[in-house]
């Protein structure tokens, strides 16, 4: 499932390649951080590059113990390995033609999400790793996953949310005089405080209710996909 990354980073014999040999993946760690990560500096890389020693999986979960399984970490090192590669020799690729591009003039570009396998390991372990990254609670169904990551990525990281986020928002003079606060302690003083705390507490209530119609729209688009049970409680397979 890796062969491909592994063979655009010449890695040694990469359709021979085993995840689940033990050796093999350790070899692999470290060869992906001595050639292209390069995270450590090399006098700190001795504990990973002592491959026979138990205390490897130590020093190989110091940065990477947000992975529950071989097969996410090594996908998401290998996709960091590829953009540190392509980073570091930009002009051996920047002639590059896309591998539509490439084919016969008169064959149109294939949408590659149209192929999409949602049950092939590689597509798993992808969405896995970008959820661990994201923080997004896992679910058994990796299209909700994808969806889940969709909407954050629109509603938080997208140009216009990160650009909207960055503007300074400069507040509203609000004349306290003009606001009833509907009981009287006495005191001049106590009374403007009490109406500050009035307005603050409004604006948490707002919020909060702009929250909450987030989740439900949220809930909504998912209930709203063809694959969804809603009676069921459950998203249907």
């Amino acid at each position: 499932m890796f062969r491909r990354k592994l063979t655009a980073l010449d890695y040694h014999n990469p359709s021979e390649f085993d995840c689940t040999d033990e050796t093999q993946f350790r070899n692999c760690i470290v060869w992906l951080e001595d050639q292209k990560i390069r995270h450590y500096k090399i006098e700190d890389r001795g504990n990973l590059r002592n491959i026979p020693s138990s205390d490897w999986p130590k020093a190989y979960q110091k940065d990477l113990n947000c992975f529950e399984e071989k097969q996410e970490a090594l996908d998401w090192l290998l996709g960091l390995s590829v953009r540190y590669e392509y980073g570091d020799n930009v002009a051996k690729y920047k002639d590059c033609k896309p591998l539509a591009a490439s084919s016969n003039s008169g064959d149109k570009a294939v949408d590659p999400l149209l192929n999409l396998d949602s049950n092939s390991p590689d597509f798993k372990a992808g969405v896995t790793a970008l959820a661990n990254i994201l923080k997004i609670q896992r679910h058994d169904d990796y299209l909700v996953m994808l969806k889940a990551i969709r909407i954050l990525i629109q509603d938080r990281l997208s140009p216009e949310a990160v650009t909207k986020a960055s503007q300074n928002t400069e507040g509203i003079p609000v004349a306290l005089d003009k606001h009833i606060l509907g009981f009287d302690t006495g005191d001049a003083t106590l009374n403007e405080a009490a109406q500050i705390l009035r307005l603050l507490h409004i604006e948490e209530l707002r919020e909060l209710q702009t929250k909450i119609n987030e989740a439900i729209v949220a809930v909504q688009a998912i209930i709203a996909d063809p694959k969804t049970d809603h009676r069921l409680g459950k998203v249907g397979r």
